[in-house]
């Protein structure tokens, strides 16, 4: 017989009501709004750790040695990222919640804080790891994790030395088979002379993109060979050229049937990169109208600190910087009879 649960036990309501112990009241000096200051702080850090738990599955999915693009596991894939980018987008909406609160509520209790700080989230700082975010693009590298616990530092560090979503999407587009497979391209008719080693398809498009610049642009033609055919590493690079290839030809052809999942998957990416973006220039303009230029309870430089994340801390920049070479509809290569039918679920 199956046990009875009871609501307020499934759900461990005792232990989550009874979490919240405003640091004023134990002073002698109750503030109101320190209340809602540690429930929106305590949501946000069960989000966190429900992110973490997406991504988790997510990198267990993508680290198969084979992902089938017409199986459910893409799909999974897809829907658990977009689940990342919508609880990210209610992390943004609480923080009109938090701005109920004025700047002489803050100052109520704010000193009886210090130097506790949002800036020791440290499953934060693992997710932004989990996600591709590694130490030599951190602001403020000198310290991001000087004011954690050793345990804590220990995690993120041995998160930082793993395989993180950014590598894996990296691994999965690289194995991308549309390019290796000449049985797809028996009946492609070259537009233009084959330029050099390329591809038929690469030579005809690096063509039309070239074409499509104006005046202001041509320096682009330089940085799209390099984006997609250079062979040798750039530092700091997180995308291989084989891998930008992948991925604008997918934003290219995302029409097709094959391809809609993984574009939804590139998207999935950009959102999240958007909504993390819009929550930390949320924080900003919230930090700059509660305490001003003042420092932060953690000893960080408050806005400044925040401005400095805000421009730097982007994770997926490689694919979004994948709009500077589409080219219009209208004038995109003509796909192969054979990959035609590969990409409309039309083979065995």
């Amino acid at each position: 017989m199956t046990k009875e649960v009871h609501y307020s036990d499934y759900l461990q309501l005792e232990k989550i009501l009874d979490a919240q112990q405003p640091e004023s009241e134990l002073q002698g000096a109750p503030a109101h709004d320190e209340m809602l200051f540690i429930i929106i702080h305590q949501a946000y850090e069960l989000w966190f750790k429900q992110i973490l738990f997406e991504i988790d599955s997510i990198a267990g999915i993508m680290n198969q040695q084979e992902i089938n693009d017409n199986s459910p596991d893409l799909q999974t894939i897809v829907h658990r990222l977009g689940r990342v980018a919508t609880i990210l987008k209610v992390a943004v909406h609480q923080i009109d919640i938090l701005e109920t609160m004025t700047p002489m509520d803050f100052l109520d209790f704010r000193d009886f804080l210090r130097p506790a700080s949002g800036f020791q989230s440290w499953q934060f700082k693992v997710a932004e790891a989990k996600l591709g975010l590694r130490f030599p693009e951190r602001y403020g590298q000198e310290y991001y994790i000087s004011q954690l616990r050793p345990a804590q530092v220990a995690l993120i560090r041995e998160t930082e030395q793993q395989p993180s979503l950014l590598d894996l999407v990296n691994e999965w587009l690289e194995r991308m088979p549309f390019f290796d497979e000449p049985a797809f391209w028996v009946s492609y008719t070259p537009s233009f002379p084959v330029s050099g080693s390329k591809h038929p398809f690469w030579s005809d498009y690096s063509a039309i993109y070239a074409s499509s610049l104006v005046q202001g642009e041509k320096g682009n033609l330089e940085l799209f060979e390099n984006h997609f055919f250079e062979s040798s590493a750039t530092p700091g690079r997180r995308l291989s050229a084989r891998a930008c290839r992948a991925a604008l030809f997918i934003m290219l052809y995302r029409g097709y049937p094959l391809l809609q999942a993984p574009f939804q998957l590139l998207n999935n990416l950009l959102e999240i990169d958007e909504q993390l973006s819009t929550w930390r220039y949320r924080h900003v303009n919230m930090v700059t109208r509660m305490i001003g230029l003042r420092t932060g309870t953690g000893g960080s430089s408050g806005r400044d600190y925040l401005k400095g994340a805000l421009d730097k801390h982007y994770i997926f920049r490689e694919i979004a910087a994948l709009s500077s070479y589409l080219i219009e509809r209208r004038r995109l290569p003509m796909l192969s009879h054979e990959l035609e039918e590969r990409l409309g679920f039309k083979h065995p």
